[in-house]
């Protein structure tokens, strides 16, 4: 594994995020259909990654994205700035009073019990996130001027429209001029892509976007689904899967991406959690959570 990182004092920030962020309202352990009340919070998947650096780690992050300027916005940020998240490239757009044009993303979530799964009821219509486009944000300033060591975006921007697959696109590309580190989470939801263009237009964004990738990460069905590699035993409907052919098919796809440095999959057979990383050209090695960094498994919150 060979990453090369611009030096921290040359740069504003450590990590800037790319990605949605919504507000989430949590029923507790009741359920969104019949609670009278809930506790919210932000949350997106590209800015979590942020969110979490800064908050475990002390490192400097910023996240980029868009927002209704409206009361609802501004908690967002509110939140944002609580976590110590810079706000500076946020995108501000103009709120119509209704909705009717622009809108903020909503997320309800219930905790799964027992033999019931955890669901998640997004309302994420309209909003101003998925409106971005490219143009809309200086890349220069973001990766010139003020630069940073690390640049994080995934699959579900990238899914939320035919601009914001161009945005993001638009983005790795200028970190890369810039020589900051990009990672991409693939994240593949079909129901994301399915009125943009569907499985042929999830492979031809992400297989462009992986062209500037240095970290990939991903499953098996986002490497099958996202990227259209087929290797023996595996593929989007994955069942008993077999570890070696996964393997190979990450071999493949650095043989395709020689620009991979790592490529990183968390695997789930029968409930055991597992960890897989490759460095590029290095053979893939596999190791259950529990024995990296005495890492142990935790309950989905």
């Amino acid at each position: 594994m060979s990453l090369t990182f611009r030096s921290a004092d040359s740069v504003a920030f450590d990590i800037i995020s790319l990605g949605e962020i919504m507000l989430r309202f949590d029923p507790g352990d009741g359920r969104v259909r019949t609670t009278r009340r809930f506790v919210v919070w932000e949350g997106g998947g590209d800015y979590n990654v942020a969110r979490g650096l800064r908050r475990c780690f002390g490192k400097r992050a910023a996240v980029v994205t868009a927002f209704a300027d409206n009361d609802i916005g501004r908690l967002l940020e509110d939140f944002i700035l609580q976590g110590g998240v810079d706000t500076r490239f946020i995108k501000w757009a103009e709120f119509d009073g209704l909705g009717r044009n622009v809108r903020n993303g909503l997320n309800f979530t219930e905790k799964g019990f027992g033999v019931r799964g955890a669901k998640g009821t997004p309302d994420r219509g309209l909003t101003a996130a998925m409106q971005m486009k490219p143009g809309d944000i200086d890349w220069e300033e973001v990766f010139g001027k003020q630069g940073s060591r690390w640049f994080h975006t995934g699959g579900i921007f990238a899914a939320l429209s035919e601009t914001t697959a161009e945005l993001t696109i638009e983005a790795c590309k200028a970190a890369k001029k810039h020589g900051t580190i990009v990672s991409y989470d693939l994240n593949y939801r079909p129901s994301l892509w399915k009125s943009i263009g569907g499985l042929a237009k999830a492979q031809e964004v992400n297989r462009e976007v992986a062209k500037y990738v240095d970290v990939m990460i991903g499953n098996e069905e986002d490497f099958t689904a996202s990227l259209g590699f087929e290797v023996e035993g595996v593929s989007e409907h994955v069942t008993g899967l077999q570890v070696d052919n996964f393997k190979d098919m990450i071999k493949r796809a650095v043989a395709d991406f020689p620009n991979f440095q790592v490529v990183a999959t968390t695997l789930r057979d029968h409930q055991r959690l597992g960890r897989d990383m490759l460095a590029r050209r290095r053979v893939p090695r596999s190791q259950p959570l529990a024995e990296a960094g005495n890492l142990r498994p935790r309950r989905r919150r």
